[in-house]
């Protein structure tokens, strides 16, 4: 392909990855989309067979760029795994910066929409989300073996701050602030030091 081809598709895919957030991925039309991205619609059946084709493909973008930035980011810096999971938590409540669809999730938007309508795209989804949450395992599971934490494993408690994070993109949607996300996160740090013992600084008695 061309750069001027492959420039449209990805223009399209960043529209997609905008509009949708913003508007939803029913609500969202071809029209839509072509209009964001400044092309044809031509050129968007040219790249993509159905806004369900584009579904799986935004999936799929929002994976590569988003696992760019978590690659990128500060939180894998300390020494200790444990500390490595809070810092990522951390980061993640740094992330609610800014306008609701700018913060919320491309991904967890499709699925609540998409989940029995469009398989396709629900799983593509569900790799997206699994898959950001598996690159935390390496990480709990030395947390656990260093601080003798058992009961629970790396690869399900990976999958809960996920789930804790897309409800709290919910309750943000529903509330119309980041702010019930922002706590959110704070009730799972929390939790994630009661599980490991390791209260925060300010909690240690004297």
């Amino acid at each position: 392909m061309s750069p001027r081809t492959l420039n449209a598709r990805n223009r399209l895919l960043e529209s997609a990855r905008d509009v949708i957030r913003a508007q939803g991925f029913a609500a969202t039309s071809v029209d839509d989309l072509c209009k964001a991205a400044g092309v044809t619609k031509g050129a968007f059946f040219h790249h993509f067979r159905s806004k369900e084709e584009l579904g799986v493909a935004a999936a799929e973008f929002w994976s590569e760029t988003t696992s760019e930035l978590f690659a990128a980011a500060p939180y894998h810096q300390p020494k200790d795994p444990f500390d490595r999971l809070i810092a990522y938590l951390e980061f993640r409540k740094e992330l609610l910066a800014g306008d609701l669809p700018q913060i919320t999730c491309l991904v967890g938007t499709m699925t609540q929409e998409t989940y029995d309508s469009a398989p396709a795209i629900r799983d593509a989804c569900h790799a997206s989300i699994s898959g950001h949450a598996m690159t935390l395992v390496d990480d709990i599971g030395a947390a656990m073996r260093m601080h003798g934490v058992t009961g629970v494993t790396p690869e399900s408690l990976a999958l809960h701050t996920q789930a804790v994070i897309q409800g709290g993109f919910i309750l943000a949607k529903a509330q119309g602030s980041a702010d019930i996300a922002a706590d959110s996160i704070d009730h799972l740090i929390r939790y994630i030091r009661l599980l490991f013992n390791k209260p925060a600084p300010e909690e240690t008695p004297q």
